[in-house]
């Protein structure tokens, strides 16, 4: 695993548990609102923490963490994330997966050996917008087959999209809202400059008020998903 670092304390990233969070290096997608360009930009990369250090500072936490929360970068990009996994369920870990859904195949790998318990599925822009936000072709079937997997996969999910006023509108969330139709969680997250992105560009960039995101959760749970949150 190239593991680029990792928070050993968060009560935010595994809904209503206590958990560490893994990040892992590469990734598919070039985002220009991505806040971390060292786990996306090859030559901002930094050498990898190791695997034993991880685990071995997570064998200590037993019984004082719930789960361990995977995310990136891509965490689906490394080829011996499954292998890792089942060292972090072998301590109890509950665990988390955050990813862009674009290898539907390695979801369902990890799923077929029980070593997921909750999928969070960013989803960029609705499908005519989602190669120019992603800034990479996107094959947008890959997509939809994630989302269908995810929503009948058995275990807790949520889809999430992070909002930047010059690149969604509110039409484009409804109609993120109709490819999720059904969905169980859908989380809007305003943009928040973080002091560093992928595209230095969008360093200023803006996203809606509260009141405004506000309103389109109370339309997309009335009419496409059960739970809409802005975060």
């Amino acid at each position: 695993m190239k593991i680029g670092g990792w928070q050993r304390f968060s009560l935010v990233d595994y809904p209503g548990r206590l958990s560490a969070v893994i990040f892992t290096q590469g990734c598919n997608f070039r985002c220009p609102y991505c806040h971390n360009p060292e786990l996306v930009i090859p030559k901002k990369f930094q050498e990898p923490q190791p695997e034993e250090n991880v685990l071995a500072w997570l064998k200590k936490r037993v019984n004082r963490l719930d789960g361990v929360v995977i995310t990136g970068g891509e965490p689906t990009l490394q080829p011996d994330l499954a292998q890792f996994l089942k060292k972090i369920k072998k301590l109890g870990f509950l665990v988390k997966i955050d990813t862009n859904g674009s290898h539907p195949e390695v979801l369902a790998g990890l799923l077929k050996e029980s070593l997921v318990d909750y999928w969070a599925m960013d989803i960029k822009a609705p499908q005519g917008k989602y190669s120019a936000i992603a800034q990479t072709e996107i094959d947008f079937r890959l997509i939809q087959q994630s989302i269908d997997f995810i929503m009948n996969s058995g275990r807790a999910y949520e889809f999430r999209t992070t909002v930047v006023r010059n690149q969604l509108v509110p039409e484009d969330i409804m109609e993120i809202g109709q490819m999720i139709r059904g969905a169980e969680k859908y989380v809007l997250q305003p943009f928040v400059s973080a002091g560093k992105t992928v595209d230095p560009k969008f360093l200023s960039a803006q996203s809606y008020s509260q009141g405004e995101m506000r309103s389109w959760a109370q339309e997309l749970e009335a009419n496409f998903v059960k739970h809409c949150l802005v975060r």
